[in-house]
């Protein structure tokens, strides 16, 4: 086997799940433990309605008995959200739903740079400066137990609705709307469905649909069912805000998937709470003027534009920082702006098959954000240092952290002479071998039921063995690699003792990220592939491409 690497790279292990029916249909419901009938019909036709008592959360009727007093009373209410896409949708569905009925809403973001995720004092003071009564969280607040207290202290009622994990001790709020089983946004939307018109609500679901994806719930059960009733409202939204970043972005409105949402709409929307004020992203969603709407969605756009340029441009100074024989890379510098560092720690995490630390350095205080590998728990890690961070918090694949800058050399010292068991291998878990044959437009037409894909329904992997390579070359400045594959030739059994017949067609395929295959492959090669199979519709033209996921040579089965 020819194995090629720029840096330290991964022995990718491939594991073809067990075969259990003939139908590549069947093969795919039972990967992902879809088995009876009720199963497959739900999945197939995911409804919200079909999680009726999920959709029924503990906390609603208290808290629409204070939403209602406040509009009686002309009261104020403040809808306290979060600058990423999960608390932007789920602080339009709020403003949007709330509006409806008569209440005076106002919204609230936090500065990602000044204030920091959740609740906070600064917050509230401005609440209460503004006159507002009562405080509405969504998507953040059920850790706030000390920003609860002082939200009291002012004479705020607060009602906290969140999708987090919940901490010891429960905040003292006026009522606490709390659900783990969706995104924050889709929380919202329960909170309000029963206060507003019902052709309002469904249109609300394509904001909780954005949400869903991007925040990464998995798109099996309840989750995708707000993905799929969400999506029917985008593809004929009237949302001016939506349809001008489609556009701006070149999107058909008919074509979204999960897809665009992720790797489209996500970013843009994201962009302002990373570079700027994800204030503007909440009046992108809610502006009922169109000329305002094109104007902001160029300002998204443009600043995304330069968050990847600002990313591009710390990932190559990062890369320049990295230690080649060290097991964890911890990485500063005062040029990064606290809003890509999360991106940049990805980056080198996945270039580099290592946990990786990415430092925006202040004046007094620096911000963290951390990303790591299988098997090693990136929070606890961190966390064995608390005493000299100011704050950490997250999970065992990403964590965030400030600290005293004059820490960080000490900071950077301990984590790089704690001893890390790093995982040499990665498994590619493939959902079933496919022939030449099956590489056609019927398949993906088949694929297309298992939509929406993502974050447990990922799009299915497949291979192919003993596969002929031809026209090899690269593109993206030699980034990425092309070329054709059609089966053998000749008589030859394969992998399941299956005998490939002879034929000509030949199947684009594309290989992100395998540039420097070019100089290892030779025309005529045997190869076996595992990819993705899409749609190619570039230049006007339907051509099935094959989005490689890794490939071997010379070897015939696993």
């Amino acid at each position: 086997m020819i194995q090629c690497s720029l840096q330290r790279k991964l022995k990718v292990k491939w594991r073809i799940l067990p075969k259990k029916s003939d139908s590549l249909t069947e093969q795919l419901l039972i990967n992902r433990g879809i088995k009876s009938e009720k199963e497959i019909k739900q999945f197939f036709n995911p409804r919200i309605s079909d999680f009726e008592k999920d959709l029924q959360i503990p906390g609603t009727s208290k808290a629409h008995k204070r939403i209602l007093e406040a509009i009686k009373k002309e009261e104020l209410i403040a809808v306290y959200g979060d600058y990423d896409v999960d608390g932007i949708c789920a602080s339009a569905i709020l403003y949007k739903g709330l509006t409806s009925i008569g209440a005076k809403v106002l919204p609230y973001i936090p500065h990602r740079d000044k204030e920091g995720y959740g609740l906070s004092v600064t917050g509230l003071d401005s609440i209460k400066l503004s006159g507002a009564k009562l405080v509405i969280t969504v998507d953040n607040g059920i850790v706030a137990v000390e920003q609860a207290k002082y939200a009291k202290s002012l004479g705020l009622d607060l009602i906290i609705t969140d999708h987090h994990i919940p901490g010891d001790q429960e905040p003292d709020a006026y009522a606490i709307v709390h659900s783990t089983k969706m995104c924050g946004a889709s929380v919202a939307w329960c909170l309000t469905r029963d206060l507003i018109k019902e052709d309002l609500s469904e249109e609300l679901l394509q904001f909780a649909a954005i949400a869903t994806v991007c925040d990464l719930l998995p798109l099996v059960g309840l989750g995708r069912g707000f993905v799929t009733e969400g999506l029917k409202v985008l593809r004929s939204t009237t949302n001016p805000g939506i349809l001008a970043l489609l556009n701006e972005a070149g999107v058909s409105v008919g074509n979204i998937s999960s897809f665009e949402i992720g790797f489209i709409l996500g970013p843009r929307l994201n962009a302002m709470g990373r570079m700027e004020h994800a204030i503007d992203s909440l009046r992108l969603l809610c502006t009922k003027d169109p000329v305002k709407a094109r104007s902001l969605a160029k300002l998204l756009c443009n600043t995304n534009a330069s968050r990847q340029k600002l990313t591009t441009e710390a990932l190559e100074e990062a890369k320049e920082m990295v230690k080649k024989d060290s097991k964890i890379h911890i990485l500063y510098s005062k040029n990064w702006s606290a809003g890509i560092i999360g991106l940049v720690a990805g980056r080198v995490c996945e270039e580099y098959s290592l946990p990786a630390i990415a430092i925006s350095v202040g004046e007094e205080i620096s911000k963290g954000s951390a990303r790591s590998v299988d098997g090693i728990n990136i929070v606890e890690v961190i966390r064995k240092h608390a005493d000299i961070l100011i704050d950490v918090g997250g999970h065992k694949g990403a964590a965030g952290f400030s600290i005293l800058s004059k820490h960080l050399e000490t900071f950077k010292k301990r984590l790089e002479q704690i001893v890390l068991t790093v995982p040499e291998e990665k498994v590619l878990e493939i959902d079933a071998e496919v022939y030449s044959s099956q590489l056609n437009k019927t398949l993906i037409k088949e694929l297309e039921k298992f939509e929406p894909f993502g974050l447990d329904n990922r799009r299915p992997v497949f291979v192919s063995f003993n596969m002929k390579v031809s026209d090899i070359r690269t593109v993206g400045n030699g980034k990425h690699l092309k070329f054709k594959i059609s089966s053998c030739h000749s008589e030859h059994i394969c992998f399941a003792q299956c005998k490939l017949r002879e034929e000509s067609n030949y199947i684009d395929a594309i290989a992100f990220g395998m540039g420097e295959w070019e100089k290892l492959l030779k025309t005529g090669q045997m190869i076996d592939l595992a990819f993705n199979i899409e749609l190619d519709t570039y230049g006007g033209f339907e051509k099935v491409q094959l989005k490689v996921k890794d490939l071997r040579v010379g070897q015939f089965g696993v």
